[in-house]
């Protein structure tokens, strides 16, 4: 390590990332660097590579649905076509949507749009009932706003000024190559914005939609189209839907109970000009590149991007997007060892039994609940590497080379969303994965229970054969044990073993976690970052994770005889290494339910009392806290 004037004692932070900081230089079509999106920069350039030698005949395609994304990327890399027709391919989808001069007439088509692909004032989809996730159940929600939360939206805030302005000059650059006329652009635009300052008002931000168990709201369907009239509700479903629920899970019951306030016949004319925007802007990656680079602008900005992607990368992108999972399965085959995939199952084993352990020697909760806690850790699946095969809904996916780039990305998303509607009357397929083999990520489903590592994160420095043990438990240990955590987080902690919502703790021990976890919103709330000011609440249930992986990871650790503390902890910081944006920064802390890195690196160790022995810690050191001020949850 490069010499550095920071102390571990004050900031492990800057200790370890430091003079990797000050040199390392953030790609100018990305945000930021360091981590996780070093590793995914390194997967994406290999299998960039292998999509380039596929197209040009150099590779076979390993099978039918990797080959469909080869035909989808070799169409998205053809701009000479592309450029040619210019807005053309989406100008028919528009003038539909002009078709509709009352609402009644919209409702009457409102499922066939659905289908189609347009939007409705409303969202909803198909998902596993969170009090029975062996069934499949219809579930609603509200609208998405144009700014990255409803924060935004506050009187004079100077942000949103600033990105509404940004996101009103591109769309008006954009809108002006459709035949609307300029009072129309203009008035489009006009009623665009006031629809979504509207929509701010009646959706959920982003800390309450942090709260899983405050999405299941199930409310019979009659009730729910009483709210949504004049809509014909019903109607809609009995055309989408294979059979019409009982009932709905309405996720946000604000927005259902508001509805009217936001759609209506008055509000019409202004909600079709809004889809005509969104329908229009939203479709801008699959036309020309001039098109493409200005439909990127309003993102660009938001995350302080100078350049758009390249078009190979934006080719590659859009095919992986759609062929995500086959495109993970060929990556894990060729590029996951056996060995280490052996040796990382081995480590979830041994941090599962530590938990076990952990949880008998816990001194605030009573034994019901603890002989609880360890059936749900009995019942947790694996998902390590990749999945077997595809999900079926891969076998619905087809690309035409005949027809247009537009087109065949329309029908894809169509055949998706037939098959979500379609699951309503199967049982919930519990071997589904939520994460293709080559992303670098790690995931736990509360409603199935299950755990996930893909097989690009299984690289240094999270894990390596070529690691110490202890650097591979201060990196990749932490992470699966994070993820087991959030099991037992303020979300996870109402689901049960098989992944259903239901209360399995006694009364008073639940009162204590809610206490515990208090303290842990209170230990980050309205700390001062770069990106601005935290909000403890929205991101709590991370940082159980995060305290909850490290203590259980640290005491894995500690089993080893030859067990090297300081390389533990010098790796946890290393693993949270990155550079942002400006903008970025700010993007990321109003969205993400994650805590910025820094933070995770250094304010979690505090909580830790190996961490003050280990580098002799004292008070006065910038990362020392009381022992009674020290959040232990897990």
């Amino acid at each position: 390590m490069a010499e550095t004037t920071v102390r571990i004692q004050d900031d492990l932070f800057d200790y370890v990332n430091g003079e990797w900081e000050k040199n390392a230089v953030i790609p100018d079509d990305e945000s930021s660097t360091g981590g996780f999106n070093d590793l995914a920069r390194d997967v994406e350039k290999k299998m960039m590579g292998e999509f380039a030698d596929m197209a040009a005949g150099k590779e076979e395609a390993p099978d039918k649905y990797f080959a469909q994304a080869i035909t989808l990327y070799k169409q998205a890399l053809d701009f000479k076509t592309r450029d040619a027709a210019g807005i053309k391919p989406v100008l028919p989808r528009l003038a539909k949507l002009q078709s509709y001069q009352t609402l009644s007439a919209f409702s009457a088509d409102m499922a066939e749009l659905s289908q189609n692909l347009y939007l409705v004032p409303f969202g909803g989809g198909v998902q596993p009932d969170m009090k029975d996730t062996s069934k499949n159940s219809y579930a609603l929600a509200g609208l998405d706003t144009i700014l990255p939360d409803t924060t935004y939206y506050t009187p004079d805030n100077p942000q949103a000024k600033q990105l509404l302005a940004v996101w009103e000059k591109m769309a008006r650059k954009i809108i002006a190559e459709t035949p609307l006329s300029a009072a129309d652009q203009d008035q489009y635009i006009k009623d665009t914005l006031a629809f979504d300052q509207e929509i701010a008002k009646h959706v959920k931000s982003r800390e309450e939609w942090a709260d899983y168990p405050a999405m299941y709201n199930p409310t019979p369907t009659a009730e729910v189209a009483k709210q949504l009239a004049p809509l014909d509700f019903t109607g809609y479903l009995k055309e989408l839907l294979p059979v019409v629920p009982e009932q709905i899970i309405v996720a946000d019951p604000r927005f259902l109970k508001e509805f009217s306030e936001l759609f209506n016949e008055e509000s019409f004319p202004r909600f079709m000009h809004w889809n005509y925007l969104m329908e229009l802007l939203g479709n801008t990656g699959l036309l020309s590149n001039d098109l493409r680079l200005a439909g990127g602008e309003f993102g660009r900005a938001m995350t302080g991007r100078p350049e758009a992607p390249s078009q190979e990368k934006h080719a590659y992108r859009l095919a992986n997007g759609h062929f995500s999972e086959p495109i993970g399965i060929y990556y894990g085959r060729k590029y996951f060892g056996e060995k280490a995939k052996q040796d990382v199952t081995e480590m979830v084993q041994d941090m599962i039994q530590t938990y076990k352990e952990r949880l008998s020697g816990n001194d605030w909760l009573s034994q019901a609940t603890k002989d609880k806690a360890v059936v749900k850790l009995n019942k947790m699946v694996l998902k390590m590497g990749y999945p077997d095969h595809p999900k079926k809904v891969y076998d619905r996916f087809h690309v035409d080379p005949d027809k247009s780039l537009f087109d065949n990305i329309i029908a894809l998303g169509k055949a998706g969303q037939a098959y979500n509607a379609e699951q309503l009357t199967q049982p919930v397929d519990r071997t589904e994965w939520n994460m293709p083999g080559h992303l670098v990520n790690a995931s736990y489903d509360p409603s199935r229970n299950d755990i996930t590592f893909p097989a690009a994160i299984l690289q240094a420095p999270f894990y390596s054969l070529d690691q110490t043990r202890s650097e591979n438990l201060g990196g990749i240990g932490a992470v699966i044990a994070h993820e087991i955590s959030h099991g037992f987080d303020n979300n996870g902690a109402k689901f049960d073993e098989f992944g259903n919502m239901k209360d399995w703790w006694t009364d008073a021990d639940f009162t204590e976690f809610k206490k515990r976890t208090q303290g842990m919103i209170d230990e980050f709330d309205g700390l001062k970052v770069a990106g601005g000011t935290v909000n403890g609440k929205q991101i709590v249930s991370e940082n159980i994770a995060d305290d909850g992986g490290l203590a259980a990871a640290l005491a894995t650790a500690k089993k080893d005889a030859d067990v090297d503390l300081k390389a533990f902890f010098l790796n946890w910081g290393r693993i949270w290494r990155e550079k942002a944006r400006p903008e970025y920064a700010k993007f990321i802390l109003a969205i993400d339910v994650h805590a910025p890195n820094k933070l995770r690196a250094n304010i979690q160790v505090q909580n830790q009392d190996d961490w003050y022995t280990t580098f002799d810690v004292k008070p006065g050191d910038g990362l020392y806290k009381k022992p009674e001020d020290r959040v232990k949850i897990w």
